[in-house]
């Protein structure tokens, strides 16, 4: 086709309505959905793609699903003879894990082709996270389960909408394969409505505009996204750098097992060469290909461009190269239920290699894990069924010229957040004892660690049980530039009777009596820049807040606090830094 010539302020309109239309998805979801990890942690995200599955816009919670969309799309296309049997009304549901999906099961998408004027123009598409998908535990998404059978009902890219018609006999195994199907098909609605918002966006665009510069912005976009890329990457620095970490364990009591990378920069590519790293494992902390990308699209844009809007044009100078049988590159059947633990740590080992040579603009370590719990039970009141899931906020790492963040979610989880208390006590059949800050004295550096948190939730009624998946749970978060190590996460279980056990990082279907209590504990960042170099006043501070003791200021920043004056004097050794 001939791109219709169209000057360049038109383009730039068209362009910025199609990221707005990501936007606007994103919000209709939000306010329809009947689950708290979607409408109130953000667990899910929205796009507009290109006839042919480029990722153009999307409105986003989770930073982990960056581009996994293009991928869900794209698969749609070659399931369905390379788009010749999609159809106008058409809506497919997929969370196919290892093609396009490319999470868990839990993670649903969907999408929806759309056409103007009888021809395929492009889709709208979304995946979210359902809090219950079937399989042989209440939440779905287990940490002991040894094949993907065992982690819920499975959509292999079929139509739940053929030409508009809704597919009956689909919704009738929905409802009698999940426990919540209330809430599930619920979700359903909801993300349907969402694709629709933006098919509406999309057509009205055309009309306004007309098709052909419709089509010419959205290669502008993706060129546009290139071009930006492809500057920043220029500044980088050049060469190859190394990393090696492990995740821990698998849930089945193996691990750790082995992430190394190979980051080779040049000026026009970024090459991630994973090849070394473990096979797949018996648990479920395998992750997809797709997974493994948008890992990767992640770091990079931390690198390059961080308030970049996400398009595929923005990805082109990414290439990744990984093992055919790997922990990074699931094959069915192995477990995939935890995948984001191994899709963390690809990220993680990109960051730590090219960290040191990168200091404006990557930090020291962070909790890395998302801190999964579910808890499950009976509402003590209504003695109905109820299942959390949640990830955990924690501490970043601190950087060049500042202390880390504190309570803040993993890099995979982007700009989610916790079910607030009241929501959380009202809806569910616990507590929330504590949520508080986590200091333990770590992280130090001339730039401090921010701190993890604390979270504990009483059981309300018998028979409740929680799964937990804490990864960096024997690791510690790394330092930068001489900063100390950070800590690691875990949780424990405070018996009713004071008795406590744990700690752990996990543990699948953990028996809560009532007055049980869970508490979780999420880790300190690494530290920045030698502690011996912190501000005096800046220790003091630290001090006066409770995260570090008078002791520790004295021994590890060289600083002797008097805690009834707030004064300060500075050891000799400060000076000899």
């Amino acid at each position: 086709m001939q791109n219709k010539k169209v000057d360049k302020f038109t383009l730039d309109i068209v362009k910025d309505s199609l990221k707005a239309i990501g936007d606007e998805m994103f919000v209709a979801l939000q306010r329809t959905s009947m689950s708290t990890i979607i409408y109130e942690v953000l667990d899910y995200a929205c796009a507009i793609s290109s006839a042919k599955g480029e990722l153009l816009a999307q409105g986003n919670g989770v930073t982990g699903f960056i581009g996994m969309l293009s991928f869900m799309v794209k698969d749609t296309i070659k399931k369905f003879n390379d788009g010749k049997d999609l159809y106008e009304g058409d809506v497919i549901i997929v969370n196919d894990p290892y093609g396009g999906g490319g999470s868990h099961l839990s993670d649903v998408g969907f999408v929806l082709p759309i056409f103007y004027e009888g021809e395929l123009i492009a889709f709208s598409a979304n995946k979210a996270h359902w809090p219950e998908v079937g399989g042989k535990d209440f939440g779905s998404f287990t940490n002991d389960a040894i094949d993907v059978f065992q982690e819920g009902l499975q959509f292999p890219f079929v139509k739940l909408y053929d030409r508009g018609n809704l597919n009956e006999p689909l919704i009738e195994i929905i409802k009698a394969n999940v426990r919540l199907p209330e809430g599930s098909l619920g979700d359903l609605h909801s993300q349907v409505a969402s694709l629709k918002t933006g098919e509406k966006r999309i057509h009205e665009l055309c009309k306004k505009y007309g098709l052909d510069v419709v089509k010419s912005s959205i290669n502008y976009l993706l060129d546009h996204g290139e071009k930006i890329s492809r500057n920043e990457l220029k500044k980088l620095p050049k060469g190859t750098f190394e990393g090696l970490d492990y995740v821990e364990i698998d849930g089945l009591g193996n691990g750790p097992f082995p992430i190394k990378v190979k980051v080779t920069i040049s000026d026009d590519a970024f090459i991630c060469d994973f090849r070394g790293s473990s096979p797949p494992v018996p648990g479920g902390v395998n992750c997809s290909f797709t997974s493994l990308s948008c890992a990767v699209r992640t770091i990079f844009m931390a690198m390059t461009n961080p308030s970049q809007d996400v398009n595929d044009g923005a990805f082109r100078p990414i290439e990744i190269l990984v093992d055919e049988d790997s922990i990074l590159n699931a094959k069915r059947p192995v477990p995939v239920s935890n995948y984001f633990e191994s899709l963390l740590m690809a990220s993680d080992v990109v960051w730590q290699a090219v960290a040191p040579f990168l200091p404006n603009r990557l930090s020291a370590g962070h909790l890395l894990s998302v801190c999964a719990c579910v808890i499950v039970g009976l509402h003590q009141d209504s003695k109905d069924p109820f299942v959390i899931v949640e990830p955990s906020a924690g501490g970043w790492g601190a950087s060049l010229g500042q202390d880390g963040a504190s309570a803040q979610f993993c890099v995979a989880d982007g700009e989610t957040y916790n079910v607030p208390v009241e929501i959380c006590e009202t809806r569910y059949g616990v507590m929330v004892d504590e949520y508080s800050l986590n200091p333990e004295g770590k992280g130090a550096g001339e730039y401090n660690g921010g701190y993890g948190t604390i979270r504990a939730y009483k059981a309300m009624n018998e028979g409740e049980t929680t799964s937990c998946t804490f990864g960096r749970n024997k690791f510690k978060t790394w330092g930068l530039n001489s900063g100390h190590d950070g800590s690691h996460n875990r949780f424990e279980i405070v018996k009713k009777n004071g008795e406590k056990e744990g700690p752990f990082g996990y543990y699948a279907r953990y028996p809560l009596a009532k007055g049980d209590v869970l508490r979780l504990y999420t880790a300190t960042g690494g530290g920045y820049g030698d502690p011996l170099n912190r501000k005096a006043e800046s220790v003091v501070k630290d001090v006066r807040n409770g995260y570090f003791t008078k002791e520790e200021a004295s021994e590890i920043f060289g600083v002797d606090v008097d805690t009834d004056k707030w004064t300060y004097v500075e050891k000799e050794v400060r000076k000899k830094v």
